[in-house]
């Protein structure tokens, strides 16, 4: 009950003022523009992930990281290997109850394929501070191309609730300049 009515009981019948017809038709077009832009976004904006994705078990997939992580390994962390693999090739990480295993350690400029899964629960893979944020599921082997512009150490959040140990449940990934030519290199290029 209104403390002053409306002169019609019918309000739908009664015309719209020229300003809030103005305001409607202007929010109306943003709506059409925005969703447009969403699309349009979608092929321009060359930030859109990868949509490699692969069925597997997760037993499968914390044995492919084992080998992994046994064979580039180059130094440990806390207990954590900190694998160093090839530039350019394969490199696969796994989120479990609370960490992401191992600590990467990639080469600026350098492209890279990461594999993602979970042996678990779902988990989010959220690199820190960049853009890539994936939801990990136990049974799907996510792939992205990664290629590192910046030197420096990062960090891997998980930003899907896990349980307890969630807050704890991160990783790392550092970026290492490439490596310069030895000076033997150098003199017999000329430089």
């Amino acid at each position: 009950m209104a403390v002053t009515p409306p002169a019609q009981r019918i309000w739908w019948n009664e015309p719209i003022e020229r300003v809030e017809l103005t305001w409607v038709i202007i929010a109306f077009l943003w709506g059409l523009f925005m969703f447009g832009f969403m699309i349009a976004w979608h092929f321009i904006g060359g930030q859109n992930l990868s949509r490699e994705a692969y069925r597997i078990a997760p037993s499968k997939y914390e044995a492919k990281v084992e080998e992994f992580a046994k064979k580039h390994t180059v130094r440990e962390e806390k207990g954590v290997p900190v694998v160093k693999p090839p530039a350019g090739s394969d490199i696969y990480i796994l989120g479990r109850l609370w960490q992401w295993w191992p600590i990467l350690e990639l080469e600026k400029g350098q492209s890279y394929r990461v594999h993602i899964s979970s042996i678990d629960w779902q988990h989010g893979f959220s690199l820190q501070p960049t853009n890539i944020n994936i939801q990990v599921h136990p049974g799907y082997e996510h792939v992205i191309t990664l290629t590192p512009t910046e030197a420096g150490e990062f960090g891997i959040v998980c930003n899907e609730f896990c349980g307890i140990g969630h807050h704890t449940m991160t990783g790392k990934i550092y970026v290492t300049e490439p490596k310069r030519a030895e000076s033997g290199q150098r003199l017999a290029d000329g430089r």
